[in-house]
């Protein structure tokens, strides 16, 4: 068949089904696009790659086991090989909401591969028999979804971080010198350096990094080999180490088989605690974001300790007028990533004896997370964190001008008599050193010393 043939008449089990136009799956592929018109979302590319791969690396281990003659697994393999380098991306039209197990995208793969196949062996390939030998969607599919999240980690999300985190490094370095009020409950407190609030961010996202990297593990263990329920049903002896081992070889990971395939097909808690790494990374993420967007509101009527790149027009109506807009974006990604992990959450919860039924969603959740925090915090890495500059000296007019830099004033004169000073010192709208020198409480010379922003900076230090 080629990509004009339609209307092809395939049978399955379940009788005759009519193929779309161009179809090089079959009749199980078809069932499931009539089936499943649902939401447009196709299941991930990167889970195809890898189930592409994992095909490849399946038929060449039956065939040096004999499972399959060596010209049907070559077959196998070169036609699983070009899907996994990107051809016929359009043979894959199964919906994201289809059947729990994954089963339709694992016979989709299994169809396009024994049409490809049949076509390279000139004998007929059988998309069960032969591509799926040693294999059951239960096993196969959640391998595949494992693999492609491990791969986006380690290619988008670690790099990601780890660029964010230097980045402010780099910052708290600059700023080290700068002293600025700090703030709790969005109030005045005691002064802190613009430095150290970028290194503490910094510290924020290593943490998040190592938690998503102490979770890794557990992602690279694969269900492969438990075939349908977990026992290994038909699966040869050593045929799941043996596909594990190359595929790991393949696409650079170092996968294990699961050492337990109950609990690697009933439950699906490595995607679920990956995805509630993400949710960690997230909620760091709108601190910083949200923090930066606060120092940086103004210019006139707000904060403006630091100045963010300018963007782009931030108004189509007041003249002028720029906004934080990449603040905004890492925060709206923030939502989104917060709502998949509720779902992968739920999903995770819908294991029913020897099987998860809910794995294509959490692949599609877990994986947009993964792509939307690794590209929000790129480009918020490269067109705002680095591009900060603060202002020294509204920073250090904020920091004098704190009532709170009378914390220094209680372990010489008690609570007591420091609140009275701040008290003053806001009803009569002056400083704190000034009243201090005013009641005599210290003269003007020591008053300047003990109540110095940068030095209460530094304190505890």
């Amino acid at each position: 068949m080629d990509d004009s043939d339609g209307g092809r008449v395939e049978r399955d089990s379940m009788g005759e089904v009519v193929l779309a136009a161009g179809a090089r799956w079959g009749a199980s592929t078809q069932r499931a696009v009539e089936n499943f018109p649902i939401s447009g979302w196709r299941i991930d590319r990167d889970v195809l790659v890898a189930l592409a791969e994992l095909k490849r690396a399946a038929a060449e281990v039956n065939g040096e086991l004999g499972v399959v003659d060596a010209a049907r697994a070559h077959a196998i393999a070169e036609a699983a090989a070009e899907i996994a380098d990107g051809a016929h991306a359009d043979q894959f039209p199964v919906d994201v909401f289809q059947t729990g197990s994954g089963t339709s995208t694992n016979m989709n793969m299994n169809e396009v591969v024994a049409h490809l196949a049949t076509a390279r062996a000139g004998v007929p390939v059988h998309p069960n028999d032969h591509v799926n030998a040693g294999q059951s969607s239960n096993d196969v599919f959640p391998s595949a979804v494992h693999v492609a999240a491990a791969a986006a980690v380690m290619r988008d999300l670690l790099p990601g971080l780890g660029g964010l985190a230097a980045a402010c490094d780099d910052r708290a370095s600059a700023f080290a010198g700068v002293i600025k009020a700090g703030r709790t409950h969005l109030m005045d407190a005691a002064p802190v350096t613009l430095g150290q609030e970028l290194g503490g961010y910094a510290s924020q996202l290593r943490a998040a990094a190592a938690r998503i990297t102490a979770g890794l593990p557990a992602v690279l263990e694969l269900a492969l080999g438990g075939t349908a329920v977990g026992t290994g049903l038909n699966a040869p002896p050593g045929f799941a180490a043996r596909v594990v081992a190359r595929l790991g070889d393949r696409v650079g990971l170092a996968l294990v088989e699961a050492p337990d395939h109950f609990a690697a097909q009933g439950g699906r808690d490595a995607l679920v605690g990956l995805s509630g790494d993400c949710r960690v990374l997230a909620v760091a993420l709108f601190k910083i974001a949200n923090d930066v967007r606060w120092m940086g509101s103004g210019p006139a009527a707000g904060l403006g300790e630091i100045v963010l790149p300018a963007l782009q027009p931030g108004s189509s109506i007041m003249p002028g007028k720029v906004n934080p807009v990449l603040c905004e974006s890492v925060l709206q990604v923030v939502a989104q990533v917060i709502g998949n992990d509720a779902t992968v959450a739920f999903a995770g919860s819908q294991g029913s004896f020897e099987l998860n039924t809910f794995v294509p969603v959490m692949a599609r959740n877990v994986l947009e997370s993964v792509r939307l925090l690794a590209a929000v915090m790129r480009v918020f890495t490269e067109r705002c964190v680095r591009g900060i500059v603060a202002d020294v000296e509204a920073c250090r007019r904020h920091a004098e001008a704190s009532p709170a830099v009378a914390t220094a004033l209680t372990v010489r004169f008690g609570y007591d008599v420091a609140t009275a000073v701040v008290k003053q010192a806001a009803t009569e709208r002056r400083t704190v050193l000034q009243v201090v020198v005013e009641r005599g409480l210290l003269g003007a010379d020591e008053a300047a010393l003990v109540l110095d922003p940068a030095r209460l900076a530094i304190a505890g230090r």
